[in-house]
């Protein structure tokens, strides 16, 4: 039996590269960020507000600038951004575990969200054009790297957190270096998108770009619909996660709890991917595999919505098994809907871009999506508090299911009038019976 990982061979050194490379990225990253909010707050001693601002400006700064790290990487070449990213980034994360003022705490903070706006878009880009036409199986196949590098970052910096923080700060620091060592000696090179300019007469205006990306009405239509999915799958790192806290407590159960919410999807990503992948390939189209996908986010919030009319039981192994399994349930479906989906949805933007300025679509749809999670993280957080409140402990899980289910039927209105096609295609056909 094929492993996960064995179509990996059947690509270029690039393609190769970029799959180890963002797995790095994700050790590095999930094995300092966990713990940045106990070091400022415990060792420094920071305020809780001063904790938020830290963690904010990473955010904003990575969000706020994905299209300038993907108009850059159109214009300078994939391999120069990707390379940048990784350099600030091991400048951040030293920085982080070395400085204790304030200012100089945001400056690092700034620096690692900066960073992340520079080479995530690039190495899509990247990705996208160097897979050709077997872009959904090549993003199906980074996303198992993707997964594994969130699962085993948490418990390495666990261990050397334990050592002490400033430890996991420059070894984080340190895979970064050598990540943009390997990128400068090994990645190939890549032309800039003729789109952007270079080498084709005067170069376009960025804003002139700009204007006519947010005038590509169905990228647009898509990244709003989509952003809707993204709200869905973020709620693992809020909801899920207090919900299991509400149940279960704030013990070490609780505690195992939660680390199962990121464990067992992860796990299930790294497995099923790629067989998920070319089980939907073969059955069905895109546009109907991005619908199912994010009905499929939708469906995870079923399980919590009837979790109340289920006996809570007062203690022992049974009320963690209630706590833990509901919770677990609905992270698994999202993963489930993500495997669906995700592959597809990178396929989809390289085709409604036309294959110009990919990398630009990609910054401005990373945003878009990004603005969502943050606006739909505030209201989940407030309906969840209210609700809670007024003894309506459901009515949030039933907006999330009607959200999912609302974003679910725009795509599928999309993909009947060809929207979702990559532009001068109609309609796609149905797919022949399996």
């Amino acid at each position: 039996m094929r492993g996960p990982l064995a179509p990996l061979r059947s690509y270029g050194s690039g393609v190769r590269l970029l799959m180890v490379n963002q797995f790095a990225i994700n050790l590095g990253f999930y094995m300092l960020m966990p713990y940045l909010a106990v070091h400022l707050s415990g060792t420094l001693g920071m305020a809780a507000w001063t904790v938020g601002l830290v963690l904010g400006v990473r955010n904003f700064s990575q969000q706020g600038m994905f299209l300038v790290g993907g108009t850059l990487a159109d214009r300078l070449g994939h391999k120069p951004l990707i390379v940048s990213g990784l350099l600030l980034r091991t400048a951040g994360f030293a920085a982080l575990g070395l400085v204790g003022s304030l200012p100089a705490l945001l400056a690092a903070s700034a620096a690692v969200g900066l960073a992340g706006a520079l080479f995530n878009p690039a190495s899509r880009a990247y990705l996208a054009v160097e897979a050709g036409e077997r872009r959904v199986e090549a993003f199906a196949l980074f996303n198992v790297f993707y997964q594994a590098g969130i699962l085993l970052g948490p418990p390495v910096g666990m261990l050397l957190t334990g050592a002490g923080f400033r430890l996991t700060c420059l070894t984080a620091a340190g895979i970064f270096a050598v990540l943009g060592a390997v990128q400068i000696r090994r990645l190939p090179a890549r032309r800039p998108d003729a789109a952007a300019g270079r080498g084709q007469g005067p170069r376009p205006p960025v804003l002139a770009q700009w204007r006519g990306i947010l005038g590509n009405r169905p990228f647009v239509l898509f990244s709003t619909a989509m952003a809707g999915s993204y709200v869905l799958s973020y709620q693992v790192y809020l909801a899920l996660p207090l919900e299991v806290r509400r149940l279960g407590g704030q013990g070490p159960l609780g505690t195992a709890a939660t680390a199962a919410l990121f464990a067992a999807p992860g796990l299930l990503t790294i497995l099923l991917q790629t067989r998920v992948t070319a089980w939907c390939r073969a059955r069905t189209t895109s546009g109907r595999a991005l619908v199912w996908g994010v009905l499929a986010m939708a469906a995870a919030f079923v399980p919590l919505l009837l979790a109340p009319a289920l006996p809570l039981p007062d203690g022992g192994g049974w009320r963690w098994l209630h706590a833990a399994g509901v919770p677990v349930l609905a992270a698994l479906l999202l993963a489930v809907g993500t495997m669906v989906a995700y592959p597809f949805e990178m396929d989809t933007l390289v085709g409604l871009s036309g294959d110009r300025l990919v990398a630009t679509h990609y910054g401005l749809y990373n945003t878009v999506c990004g603005i969502g999670i943050t606006v739909g993280n505030l209201v989940t957080g407030a309906a969840l508090d209210a609700a809670r409140a007024a003894g309506a402990a459901p009515l949030p899980w039933l907006a999330l299911l009607a959200l999912g289910v609302l974003c679910a039927g725009a795509l599928l209105a999309m993909d009947r009038t060809g929207r979702l096609a990559p532009p001068g295609r109609g309609a796609p056909a149905e797919p022949a019976a399996a």
